[in-house]
């Protein structure tokens, strides 16, 4: 069993790091037309602030290195991210960007690890950390229900991302199995969440993927992306 979780384990990193890539197409962009145009940075803040807590709470669970690393690499690519962000972004967007960095990425990080480790102990610690982590990635992977939307509205798959849907799918999927074998729930109930997302995200492409991009909707591609990013810090994660 415990072979099993670790091989689960492993899988579920590899698959966790192309979600972290995953958005290096959107940035080569943003790069090569010295813009970040009207992406957003909300979405990679966000992942940010879920790959740090993600990294604390490996740290501090016995046996939880799996999820510490992927998302102790995660924290890197975000870095990357939303330096780039800060770089080719216009003044105003520069300035809300910071103001998140601020607020998500210092602020409350700084605080949850104070408060739990000074006010918690041992399993109770763990739990409360836990919690805060499972509840930011649920709310995080229910993000891509607004790009489900778009899709139906608009009968064309030109807003979902199909590798980004594909990766969700399994990356749900292999981490669920993990926290099954290893009896994490604080790992299962969001990844559970992401694997049925993804599976409906899957069907909807199957759905829709024959019909001609919509002309009505500018930057629809660009809108997918954004909602989708926000989950492309598994919860293993």
């Amino acid at each position: 069993m415990e072979i099993l979780s670790l091989l689960f384990g492993v899988i579920g990193n590899v698959i966790s790091v192309l979600m972290f890539l995953s958005p290096a197409g959107t940035f080569w962009r943003i790069v090569k037309h010295g813009s970040t145009e009207e992406f957003e940075s909300l979405p990679y803040v966000c992942t940010l602030l879920n790959a740090a807590l993600w990294t604390y709470y490996g740290i501090i669970k016995p046996g939880a290195f799996l999820v510490a690393t992927v998302n102790g690499f995660g924290i890197l690519v975000e870095i990357v991210y939303v330096t780039l962000f800060l770089i080719y972004a216009p003044l105003k967007m520069r300035a809300k960007t910071w103001i998140l960095l601020g607020l998500l990425d210092v602020g409350f990080p700084a605080a949850a690890i104070l408060v739990t480790r000074l006010a918690l102990q041992g399993q109770v610690r763990i739990d409360a950390t836990g919690f805060m982590c499972a509840g930011l990635n649920i709310v995080m992977y229910g993000s891509p229900l607004a790009a489900m939307k778009t899709v139906v509205t608009t009968k064309s798959v030109e807003f979902m991302p199909f590798l980004l849907s594909f990766f969700l799918f399994l990356n749900g999927g292999v981490w669920t199995l993990y926290a099954f074998l290893t009896t994490d729930y604080f790992l299962g109930v969001p990844n559970g969440a992401g694997f049925l997302l993804g599976a409906a995200q899957l069907v909807l492409y199957a759905i829709y993927r024959n019909a001609k991009p919509s002309r009505n909707v500018s930057d629809g591609l660009e809108e997918g992306w954004q909602y989708q990013n926000l989950i492309s810090s598994p919860s293993s994660e």
